[in-house]
């Protein structure tokens, strides 16, 4: 058990130091060495959970789409706000999910097409549209995938856009007067007013989560 709890924390390392070098420079230019010197593991160990840069990268997509669930709320367009302004504070501090953003978009050497977090982002996002729609959240001529789509490419755009012009600092604000701009086509105008958009609401959702597990945590009885 403690060598397989090693080698978890090992694969951690890994990949939150091949994240930080593929943020900074991007696929192409990454290097394994680079990698190496920030993640202070052996040669050996690197190659033996992933034997290429390749690998690493796939490996940094693939983690990228985890946890994205928010939680359940009285509103599922809420619900759906809610995961893309929490991604957004996370992408402040999350470097698999700053690196994933930047391996996605980008137009490499290698075609990572078959582990895009797009499909996942977009599946999610129709999913809770179509809930919303069925439970008379949405305008009658909104179609949850075409919605779905405008809002992921929108919401990439801006995370791209962001990272350009301020490294991601007003990220969040950005998210927000997206979802100022887009509601009043999307949403019932009585609903509009109780929608949270904004820009601190993704960093309460995920201290709500944190206080929520702790809680949960603390009431688990002790092992006999």
């Amino acid at each position: 058990m403690a060598q397989q709890q090693r080698a978890i924390k090992t694969r951690a390392a890994i990949l939150e130091a091949a994240a930080s070098v593929f943020d900074q420079y991007g696929y192409d230019a990454a290097t394994i060495s680079e990698i190496l010197a920030r993640s202070e593991v052996t040669k050996g160990a690197l190659y033996f959970h992933f034997p290429s840069k390749e690998d690493l990268a796939r490996g940094v997509l693939s983690d990228q789409t985890r946890d994205l669930v928010t939680g359940p709320t009285d509103s599922k367009v809420q619900e759906l706000i809610d995961v893309t302004m929490v991604v957004a504070h996370r992408s402040l501090h999350d470097m698999i999910l700053r690196a994933g953003t930047r391996l996605a978009v980008e137009q490499g050497s290698v075609d990572f097409s078959d582990v895009s977090p797009f499909p996942v982002w977009s599946r999610l996002s129709e999913d809770l549209l179509v809930q919303a729609k069925e439970r008379g959240e949405l305008l009658p001529y909104v179609k949850p995938r075409e919605t779905a789509e405008l809002v992921v490419g929108a919401w990439t755009g801006i995370h791209v856009y962001s990272r350009v012009v301020a490294d991601r600092r007003d990220v969040e604000r950005r998210v927000s007067v997206m979802w100022e701009h887009l509601l009043p086509s999307m949403v019932m105008p009585r609903l509009l007013l109780g929608l949270d958009v904004a820009y601190d609401r993704g960093a309460r959702v995920e201290a709500a989560r944190r206080l929520a597990a702790e809680a949960e945590e603390g009431s688990e009885p002790d092992a006999q």
